[in-house]
């Protein structure tokens, strides 16, 4: 792949991650092929519109389609560089499922030339890019495979995580560093060019075991801190202690930096990843494991505090302000908010009403509950009982005086303002009626 020359693209998976890629390397000028399993997708894509909600995102899309640069199918095509972005859950007892990558793999596999280059972004355990390796090179003895071969390989094959915040997902693709790992160095120099031709941020080559590693340090850092602030904010309820001022005040220390508690952690980021550390070392991961265990255990705690809420206040409806696992984002992926009022629903059928500015339907899981999705102004007016569970810019805009009168369990701290007057307030944000 020559620097003058701008390469053939093609992005497998155009989900949350590989849509955005895909519509910023063809902004950079590359012909982009997409690829995805989802015949809907592929036709939205087409059109030059997006199915997924990302600041920006729809603008970009369809600049780039109407150009020419970025179009989509099921089917996989030739192409320079192959950049597979699917998914990687993990399936009973927390094991990683990389059955994904390894399908994109057999389909990359069967259109490889010589000098294409390999790159994989989707979050895997240590070893996946390896094993991606491997398989290519079974299906293509024809081609000789970086790491197996004392000759000059035929094809790159490199490990590059993306590192973005959904929200600001374009503006980092460009801006963040990069770790790009390749299966040798010349892997990771090859990848390095492509990469260069779009991202600002600095990227730094090492090994792919390494740059695995690292993007599930990453995730599970910051799965730790949360645990900490989710297990502070159980503590702090115990003690009928106020979480957030208690925060406040200490991380006036100048090297704390308490994080914000929440109803648990979501997404397919920090909920899932640690689970491949702890997977790969699992004797050696007692902290990882146990934060892990924190944070999703958080989900039963709110149940109960909530539950305590309604108990309360009899006959009244009560709305959970949010599914998402985020604020602005409309992804509900592992969310423990869609949890908490998926369990609330079960509970207690046609009281409960579901904000989420986000979704045009509730998630599979409340059908038969007797729950109905209603807009923000509909439950200040018909529900006396209000659970915050996403901090959505729609729902900090509501001012006190719509909120007052209202018996409110905050567990996002987006209201500490509410009246203290007749309420017992701290615990956990929890304010019952007295």
């Amino acid at each position: 792949m020559k620097s003058d020359i701008k390469p053939d693209v093609c992005v497998i998976g155009l989900g949350y991650i590989g849509l955005p890629t895909a519509a910023v390397v063809a902004r950079a000028g590359c012909r982009v092929h997409g690829v995805d399993v989802t015949q809907g997708v592929v036709d939205t894509i087409n059109r030059g519109e997006i199915h997924i909600e990302e600041v920006d995102l729809d603008g970009l899309v369809q600049g780039v389609v109407q150009r020419g640069l970025l179009r989509a199918s099921t089917e996989m095509a030739p192409a320079d560089v192959f950049i597979i972005a699917v998914p990687t859950p993990f399936g009973e007892n927390h094991v990683p499922d990389i059955s994904h990558v390894l399908a994109a793999g057999e389909a990359v596999a069967k259109v490889l030339k010589p000098g294409d280059c390999v790159i994989l972004e989707s979050t895997s355990p240590v070893g996946t890019t390896e094993q991606l390796r491997d398989l290519i090179a079974a299906r293509r003895p024809d081609l000789k495979c970086p790491g197996l071969t004392a000759e000059t390989p035929d094809v790159s094959i490199a490990y590059c995580p993306e590192r973005v915040l959904p929200g600001k997902i374009l503006e980092e693709l460009t801006g963040n560093d990069r770790s790009i790992g390749g299966i040798t160095p010349r892997c990771a120099r090859k990848a390095l060019a492509f990469y260069k031709r779009f991202v600002r941020g600095t990227c730094v080559t090492t090994d792919a075991r390494s740059a695995e590693m690292t993007k599930l340090v990453e995730n599970a850092f910051r799965d730790v801190n949360i645990a900490f602030a989710n297990e502070l904010s159980i503590v702090a309820d115990r003690m009928g202690l106020d979480v957030w001022e208690v925060i406040r005040l200490a991380n006036r220390h100048p090297r704390v930096n308490i994080l914000t508690p929440g109803p648990g952690v979501g997404g397919h980021c920090i909920a899932v990843d640690p689970w491949f550390i702890v997977h790969g070392a699992p004797e050696d991961t007692p902290l990882i494991r146990t934060a892990r265990g924190v944070n999703d255990g958080k989900i039963g705690h709110v149940v109960d505090r909530a539950e305590a809420l309604i108990a309360a206040h009899p006959g009244e409806a009560v709305a959970c302000l949010g599914l998402a696992f985020k604020a602005n984002i409309d992804d509900f992926r592992e969310s423990p908010a869609r949890a908490v009022a998926a369990r609330l629903a079960r509970a207690h059928g046609s009281r409960i009403r579901v904000v989420e500015p986000y979704a045009s339907a509730l998630p599979r899981e409340f059908e038969g509950t007797g729950a109905t999705l209603v807009d923000i102004d509909t439950a200040l007016e018909t529900c006396g009982v209000l659970i915050v569970l996403v901090d959505h810019d729609a729902f900090k805009a509501v001012p006190v005086a719509e909120r007052a009168a209202h018996a409110v369990y905050d567990t996002r701290g987006i209201w500490l303002d509410q009246p203290k007057a007749g309420t017992v307030t701290g615990r956990d944000g929890l304010r019952l009626a007295s």
